[in-house]
C-alpha cells in the first residue's frame, strides 16, 4: 500500500503545485487513499521530497533530483561512450561509442544498482536486465540524467 500511496505522491506533485501536507493528504484523500497528517508527514521523509521556491515567495513540494553516483574511471566512461538509453519492459538498451559497450556495461555494473540483475555486451549496445518494469524506468531515468549532464 505504501509504494502504491508514493506513487500517487509522485504523480500528484508532478500534477500540482502542492504546498502544505494538509494540501497532499487532501489530494490523496480525493484518489481514493485513507491518510493522517503523521502519514503524510512519514512519506514525505521517506521520499525525500524538496520544497521549491517560486516567484512570490511560495513554496511548493518537488521530487529531490537524484544524484547518481559517479567516480572515478567508470563515471568517465559513462560520461563519455553512453549515447542513448531505451527501456523495453524490464529491459534498458544502452547504446555507445562503437567499441565502448563493454567499457559501459563494467561502469553499469560498478554502479551496482540494486534494481539491476546484469548486463550483456555488444560493441556499441548494452542490454541491462532490470527486475521489474518500474524499477526499469527509474533505472533510466537515472541514465538519462547522465546522458543530459555531458
Amino acid at each position: 500500500m505504501k509504494n502504491k500511496r508514493h506513487q500517487a505522491i509522485a504523480s500528484l506533485i508532478e500534477k500540482y503545485k502542492i504546498r502544505t501536507q494538509e494540501e497532499l493528504a487532501e489530494k490523496l484523500k480525493e484518489a481514493g487513499f485513507e491518510v493522517t497528517q503523521a502519514t503524510v508527514s512519514r512519506d514525505i521523509r521517506q521520499m525525500n521530497l524538496k520544497k521549491n521556491s517560486e516567484a512570490g515567495g511560495k513554496s511548493y513540494y518537488a521530487m529531490a533530483k537524484e544524484e547518481v553516483p559517479l567516480k572515478g574511471a567508470y563515471g568517465n566512461v559513462l560520461k563519455e561512450s553512453l549515447v542513448s538509453v531505451e527501456a523495453a519492459m524490464n529491459l534498458l538498451v544502452l547504446k555507445s561509442h562503437p567499441g565502448m559497450a563493454m567499457a559501459v556495461a563494467a561502469a553499469v555494473d560498478a554502479l551496482a544498482f540494486e534494481e539491476i540483475l546484469g548486463t550483456i555486451a555488444g560493441d556499441d549496445t548494452v542490454m541491462v536486465a532490470v527486475r521489474t518494469a518500474e524499477e526499469a524506468k527509474t533505472v533510466q531515468k537515472r541514465f538519462r540524467e547522465i546522458l543530459s549532464a555531458k
